[in-house]
């Protein structure tokens, strides 16, 4: 910047430092949709129903990383009124689309902490609990409990986040409480088919199971997944879901162990679809050998220290079965992704991006930050031919096939 040599009074200084931070504060503090937003909505985009197929038919649906950070405590406390801490406002958004699917599982990644604290975020995790009642106010039937943070507060805290579950009514898969209880899979029962659920990790961030308690968490195995799904259909489970904690952070492409893993777990008899999660951005999903995996769904809900589309960027991925022509087995007949968002102002929630952009109401420099948010999560789905395939993506501009357009 090229200097001048004239004089301006110093008040003249401070009146523009002042002006200038006065400006950059408010946008901080109000965010850059405030009382002054043009009046202009936009376009709304189409609002559909879930994807109909015909004759018997089961939907699941499974979701992105619940991670816990210092500032959702912080908003769960604005929630309930600065004396209680109330998360349920912050997944409102997708509620809808949960109570639309047979089957809601979502991914705890965090441990809960004692009631009362003391908690702790990274790198050792230890939440508060009563976001347990608000995975249930959300519709969730229950959630994958193993990531790289299962066991940072051992064996306690292992247990007190599968009491917290049970006593909500909740089912958890991946990590145990004993080696007894390691041993049955999680299966729930959806409209009279029993749909088991199996969930691993890729490590522990260091941390080593103590020796004899191998079984309070599960290891990605090929060789142990193949063995839990064959438990799982002797135990009458006609649907085997494996959700797997794996990838490199930050990352959309999976790397070259997802990739193995994938294939090697796809070609399990007894496995149907894979949910993936950990990189928290939100990753491609592909057909493999005939299965669908799922490499990432980014977040559901988190606040990281740098906030940036990447991280705020999630999805929801809802698989419809229908019965196969082999008895007590059942094909995907349709998959759908359903972006989602979290907003930071003024609150912190999750936002489902289609029914958000079918609000005509909905302002119209919000408008613009959504449709840019699920151009770039339809991008990074179909990276791998997942629309080709057949995927549909929610409330993209342009139309996903149809659902008569999807491969078995």
């Amino acid at each position: 910047m090229q200097k001048t040599r004239s004089r301006r009074p110093l008040w003249g200084y401070l009146g523009v430092v002042i002006v200038v931070a006065a400006a950059a504060f408010g946008v901080y503090r109000i965010g850059p949709w405030s009382q002054v937003e043009a009046p202009e909505t936009g376009t709304p985009r189409p609002l559909g129903s879930p994807v109909a197929v015909p004759g018997r038919a089961i939907s699941v649906i499974g979701a992105g990383d619940i991670l816990l950070h210092p500032d959702l405590w912080a908003q769960a406390l604005r929630d309930g009124g600065g004396s209680a801490m109330d998360f349920a406002p912050m997944l409102a958004g997708v509620r809808t689309a949960i109570e639309q699917s047979d089957l809601a599982i979502c991914h705890m990644e965090t441990p809960l902490a004692p009631a009362g604290g003391p908690y702790d975020g990274f790198p050792r995790f230890s939440v508060p609990p009563q976001i347990v009642p608000a995975i249930k106010a959300t519709g969730y039937e229950g959630c994958s409990t193993d990531s790289d943070h299962t066991i940072d507060q051992g064996y306690d805290g292992v247990k007190r986040t599968l009491d917290a579950f049970d006593q909500a009514g909740l089912g958890h898969a991946g990590s145990f409480r004993s080696a007894e209880e390691a041993k049955k899979p999680m299966i729930y029962d959806v409209k009279g088919v029993k749909v088991a659920h199996l969930a691993y990790s890729k490590y522990f961030n260091g941390i080593d199971r103590l020796a004899g308690q191998e079984w309070i968490a599960n290891l990605i195995d090929p060789a142990k997944i193949e063995a839990d799904a064959k438990v799982a259909r002797a135990a009458g489970a006609e649907i085997v879901l494996v959700s797997l904690h794996w990838g490199t952070e930050y990352v959309h492409e999976p790397d070259v162990d997802q990739q193995t893993w994938a294939r090697q777990v796809a070609a399990l008899p007894d496995v149907d679809a894979v949910f993936g999660h950990y990189a928290h951005v939100v990753q491609p999903v592909e057909k493999v050998g005939g299965k669908w995996i799922v490499y990432g769904m980014g977040n559901q809900i988190a606040r990281h220290e740098e906030p940036i589309n990447d991280n705020r960027e999630g999805v929801m991925i809802r698989f419809t079965f229908t019965p196969a022509a082999q008895p007590k087995r059942w094909t995907v007949a349709a998959v759908e992704a359903i972006p989602t968002y979290v907003d930071l102002n003024p609150d912190i929630r999750v936002v489902d991006l289609e029914r958000a952009l079918a609000d005509p109401a909905l302002p119209a420099g919000r408008r613009r930050i959504y449709e840019a948010a699920v151009g770039r999560i339809q991008g990074h789905l179909l990276t791998r031919g997942a629309g080709d395939a057949g995927l549909i993506v929610r409330g993209a501009a342009v139309a996903s096939p149809s659902v008569g357009a999807v491969r078995s």
